[in-house]
């Protein structure tokens, strides 16, 4: 089975790094047009560029690059018309833009809590609302949500996060319902422990004298697979939902996390 995507334009926010410049790296190598949207424009320069070098990536594929905060309405409006206007109408949106912000219930003010809801759930919302129309006209489209697996799991100590990522999670179901008979697929996809940038960040905070590669070993012992996933795992499930080889899935909330969440 062959996931292409030959034809369609895909929006990834949080695509500059990680996870979202490893599922962008996958749809353009499948044939998509892609649209990188993060907050820096020299790092957006810098994955515009390695996804260009990448020898899969066919000639005629297009990537542009468009600073926006997803938390700014204005600039998820002014990201999206220019992406749409030079690559071409939004087919797949990939929600990925996010922190992992996390502390005791007491010590979270008002001030976290809406920057978190801001940046997680309502940029998922208002960037849906401007594609969701046109994917339905079209009678074709991919909304694919990044959350992580305390959404069906939370911890305790996981607010702000974990109480953002389960309200994308019922997002996902009410866009999946409403989308369904004009085949508009939403889907999401919850992150357990994932090799990222987001990992060395946090492996480089605990100014520890392990070693990167064994943090990520020792990190990885608690998975029943016993290692942490790869981006590029990650990407290869984003790359399948986005396509239509997923012709099929809607609503769904799909760990891709090697066993870890308790919760199915």
């Amino acid at each position: 089975m062959e996931c292409r995507m030959d034809g369609r334009t895909a929006l990834v926010t949080g695509a500059s790094m990680g996870l979202g410049l490893e599922m962008a790296r996958e749809f353009a190598k499948s044939g998509a047009n892609v649209a990188l949207v993060a907050r820096r424009a020299d790092v957006l320069a810098e994955a515009k560029a390695s996804i260009e070098a990448e020898s899969a990536v066919k000639s005629g594929v297009k990537v542009g690059t468009y600073v926006c905060d997803v938390s700014d309405p204005a600039a998820i409006a002014a990201a999206h018309d220019a992406a749409a206007q030079e690559l071409g109408p939004i087919d797949v949106l990939v929600n990925n833009a996010g922190s992992s912000h996390r502390g005791a219930f007491l010590d979270v003010s008002d001030e976290i809590w809406r920057a978190d809801l801001e940046l997680k759930l309502f940029g998922a919302i208002r960037l849906t609302r401007l594609v969701f129309p046109g994917m339905i006209e079209r009678r074709w489209g991919r909304i694919i949500n990044i959350l992580n697996v305390g959404a069906k799991a939370p911890p305790a100590t996981g607010a702000p996060t974990v109480v953002s990522r389960a309200a994308g999670m019922a997002l996902t179901k009410v866009l999946a319902g409403e989308g369904a008979p004009h085949n508009v697929l939403v889907n999401a996809l919850l992150v357990g422990k994932i090799v990222s940038d987001q990992i060395a960040r946090r492996h480089a905070n605990l100014e520890t004298n392990q070693s990167l590669d064994e943090y990520i070993a020792e990190s990885g012992g608690i998975v029943p697979m016993g290692r942490m996933g790869t981006a590029a795992e990650f990407a290869n499930m984003a790359c399948f939902l986005a396509s239509d080889a997923g012709s099929y899935i809607t609503g769904t909330a799909i760990n891709v996390d090697g066993g870890l969440c308790p919760v199915v």
